[in-house]
């Protein structure tokens, strides 16, 4: 069945870089790619790089240095007026949650939901946050909702009162891959455990601090290497002062292939998060022949399956044993690298985009 598909701008407006914009561009990409399919992207100012640096796609739209309060109000009005009196259009996929409807008459709205963060965790947010108004807006119009977890589904059904019928569920894939391990500057001298992305209260940052400095062994033999997520705040230097390990502790900034080196040279890639939608930081590591020692809640568990060492994550005297079984037993480490690998052939953006391309055809 040949379709023509338009993603919004809303989500390469928000993030110049980032785990949303990147899904999206993957799977428009392949989709693009499949016989008599005609996929746009419409966005009329955008912040996001990913066009830039080859996906395959350029949008309908200026690349502009920043986003503005003006840009906004464009970017919502003027996709109205280009799709307005469109009836060739089959689907429309909204990237983010918005106010605006701007679906064309002809097409089936989709919307994907990535987590419920917002409604569990509404405390680490501002007062004036409207993400969970909009994501339910956005979910009550959609004639369909992808769920990239069958975590998300679950709770997306339980806190919105969605039915279950509205909901399909398509599992995201991962990006890098190990050959972008290159000959980068060199990885830290020590042994260490790497920690990726942003350090928000749910992301549970601070427990594995704690996990850490429970054990003599770990202080002694590795430091913790955090990529991403901005300098250290005040609170987090506070946290590692008073726990005496605020030189054990270091972060790291820059493109996939530093990442993709400090996951080749890591010790062990530990994921203690509380809550998440997917988690893909995981897969990436596993790619790696990095062994994975993640929390068990959430979607973690229909990730990782088998192939990580799992810990409860609000308790640091497991998560802290978790971590030291797989860096002190050979064994334990050279099983999970194997089942990591294997458990990688479940997940690919090839079959993300073919799952979505499923959802689309049916709902047509």
């Amino acid at each position: 069945m040949a379709l023509t598909i338009v993603y919004d701008h809303q989500i390469f407006n928000i993030q110049k870089y980032g785990g949303i914009s990147r899904y999206f561009c993957e799977i428009a990409a392949r989709l693009s790619t499949r016989p008599g399919n005609k996929v746009e992207i419409i966005a009329p100012f955008y912040v996001n790089a990913y066009f830039a640096e080859g996906c395959g796609l350029k949008p309908f739209g200026i690349k502009v240095p920043f986003t503005s309060r003006l840009v906004k109000e464009v970017n919502k009005y003027l996709p109205r007026l280009l799709l307005k009196g469109r009836r060739d259009v089959d689907v429309f996929h909204e990237t983010y949650y918005g106010p605006i409807d701007n679906c064309p008459p002809s097409a089936k709205r989709v919307v994907t939901v990535y987590d419920m963060i917002h409604e569990k965790f509404a405390e680490s947010f501002p007062v004036g946050d409207k993400t969970r108004q909009y994501k339910a807006l956005a979910v009550k119009r959609a004639d369909h909702v992808i769920c990239i977890s069958q975590s998300t589904k679950k709770d997306l059904m339980a806190l919105l009162d969605v039915p279950e019928e509205k909901i399909s569920v398509v599992h995201l894939g991962y990006s890098l891959l190990s050959g972008q391990a290159a000959s980068l500057a060199p990885p830290p001298e020590r042994p260490y455990l790497l920690y990726v992305g942003n350090r928000d209260g749910h992301k549970n940052f601070v427990g594995l601090l704690h996990a850490y400095a429970l054990s003599a062994r770990l202080r002694k033999n590795f430091s913790i290497v955090c990529f991403g997520g901005g300098g250290f705040r005040e609170q987090e230097r506070a946290t590692m002062l008073s726990l005496k390990i605020p030189e054990d502790v270091v972060q790291w900034s820059g493109s996939d292939d530093v990442l993709a080196n400090l996951y080749a040279s890591a010790a062990a890639f530990v994921y203690p998060s509380l809550y998440e939608g997917f988690g893909i930081p995981p897969l990436e590591a596993m790619s790696f022949g990095c062994p994975v020692v993640c929390s068990n809640t959430s979607s973690m568990p229909e990730v990782v399956g088998e192939a990580a060492e799992s810990f409860d994550p609000g308790n640091v005297e497991e998560m802290s044993s978790a971590i030291e079984h797989v860096l002190f037993s050979p064994e334990r480490r050279e099983t999970l690298v194997k089942l990591g690998l294997e458990r990688l052939s479940r997940f690919s953006w090839e079959k993300c985009a073919l799952d979505t391309l499923e959802v689309y055809e049916k709902i047509v």
